[in-house]
């Protein structure tokens, strides 16, 4: 029987409300927002450290991640018989509502796994919350291990003002490209093609509304799917440069005519019908059940998914990406959370051995096994052609490669999620037209740039 302890949302939520009193009472690395920096030398000397109960905070809960972390955390506590993991796990909505309180106490988690850009990760960096790991990531090669691109996406100014500054903060676990599954047979009964640009998927969705089949599966009542929506629109209108300058405040502006088009795109999806009845009120699960029971001919969502949609419809799930007007890829993704090591942890290097551990090749080949991407994929992996594994693989290994990768674009500001989720639902929903969308989201991002200066 496996020693590792798994607490569920109830026990976490539970938690929290201890939690809120001891932060009241005692100020947690918040109170003083000083960047954390090591001290000791690093070691994979984890034998030495004695006997060490690991806890661990992650939002693995999708399909095959469940299966596969289970298993990376079993053999880990195989290999090292003097660590016990205590795991917390919690979707991804509820783990952005408690993790600040968690690391706000006087005994945080050892590891969690932080969203990246200015909300989260940015945010625990600034209040001095998280390790820097440049001293592991030499220990351990992951300076050359990740492609530096992503590397800089886990990466921060010391002070946590700056993203993908010089100092990094974690390691990922899984890639991940955000593009649409489709269901092959549905598809072929039209005579269309897989769609790779927007003109076709809009297209596909005509022809799927005229026939009375549902064209997109699609839920926003956990807000983080409208990111998704409307940055794949984004993307493919403005391009990946644009838009990872625009993300990154290098350059551009919300209001540009791109922006603008792909949320009148959007809004017009919602008003025709081509989406799920009521989209804010649908959960993502529930959207993407009614796609896997092949009530749907599309569903939008990322590629930690393809395990339950492989075990729904086998081989007649497909995946695609669009490219943008240039035909150059260009898609929403990167990579899953980033694993950090806590500032207040006593077991740095028990933290830093299970982040490799969990993230490494042998970790990679664990995932593949379970049906998940892997952040770098192994050179010789060639899954059988024409299966959703290849789909994904090719997609993945193109878009990296032309630089297409556009990051989430809640990293944009630390506002940024609650300004673009609550503009989103209220663009699907019909209480505002694409230009106070757009302006709404802005008005956010230049005042951010504003108290940069």
């Amino acid at each position: 029987m496996t020693r590792i302890r798994l607490y569920r949302l109830g026990a976490a939520v539970a938690a929290a409300a201890t939690l809120l009193t001891a932060t009241a009472c005692a100020p947690g690395p918040s109170g003083g927002g000083t960047p954390a920096a090591p001290t000791n030398q690093v070691s994979k000397d984890i034998a030495a450290a004695g006997p060490v109960t690991l806890a661990v905070w992650d939002q693995n809960t999708d399909g095959g991640m469940v299966k596969a972390q289970q298993q990376l955390n079993a053999e880990f506590e195989k290999m090292y018989p003097n660590v016990t993991i205590k795991r917390t796990v919690e979707s991804f909505s509820d783990l952005k509502s408690t993790l600040k309180l968690a690391l706000s106490s006087n005994t945080p988690p050892d590891v969690v796994q932080a969203n990246q850009g200015y909300p989260d990760m940015g945010a625990f960096v600034a209040a001095g919350m998280l390790r820097p790991m440049n001293d592991y990531a030499k220990l351990y090669g992951w300076n050359t291990y990740y492609p530096e691109s992503l590397l800089k996406q886990n990466s921060f100014s010391s002070d946590g003002k700056t993203w993908q500054g010089d100092t990094l903060f974690g390691v990922s676990q899984t890639g991940e490209v955000v593009g649409i599954y489709y269901n092959r047979q549905k598809l072929a009964s039209l005579g269309l093609p897989a769609p790779t640009t927007l003109g076709e998927l809009d297209a596909a969705m005509a022809a799927a509304k005229a026939k009375g089949m549902l064209p997109m599966a699609f839920g926003n009542l956990d807000k983080s799917p409208g990111i998704h929506l409307f940055g794949v629109v984004q993307a493919a209108l403005a391009g990946a440069p644009a838009v990872n300058n625009l993300v990154s405040g290098r350059d551009g502006a919300w209001t540009d005519p791109a922006s603008l088009k792909a949320a009148e795109q959007v809004a017009k999806w919602s008003a025709e019908g081509y989406l799920t009845p009521g989209t804010n009120g649908v959960s993502r699960d529930d959207a993407v059940g009614t796609f896997g029971k092949g009530g749907a001919l599309f569903t939008l969502t990322g590629t930690w998914l393809q395990q339950p949609l492989q075990d729904a419809l086998g081989d007649n799930v497909g995946f695609t990406t669009l490219t943008s007007d240039d035909g150059k890829p260009a898609t929403t993704g990167g990579q899953g959370l980033a694993w950090a090591i806590t500032s207040k942890s006593a077991h740095p290097d028990v933290a830093a051995a299970y982040i490799d551990f969990v993230t490494n090749a042998k970790a990679a080949q664990v995932l593949l096994d379970a049906g998940n991407l892997p952040t770098v994929l192994p050179a010789g992996y060639e899954p059988k052609a024409g299966t959703l594994a290849a789909d994904i693989a090719t997609r993945y290994r193109e878009t990296q490669k032309a630089d297409g990768v556009v990051p989430y674009l809640d990293y944009s500001t630390p506002t940024f999620y609650d300004t673009i989720t609550t503009g989103m639902q209220e663009l699907l929903g019909g209480q505002a037209d694409p230009q106070q969308f757009v302006d709404s989201l802005q008005k956010d991002y230049a005042a951010f740039l504003k108290n940069q200066k």
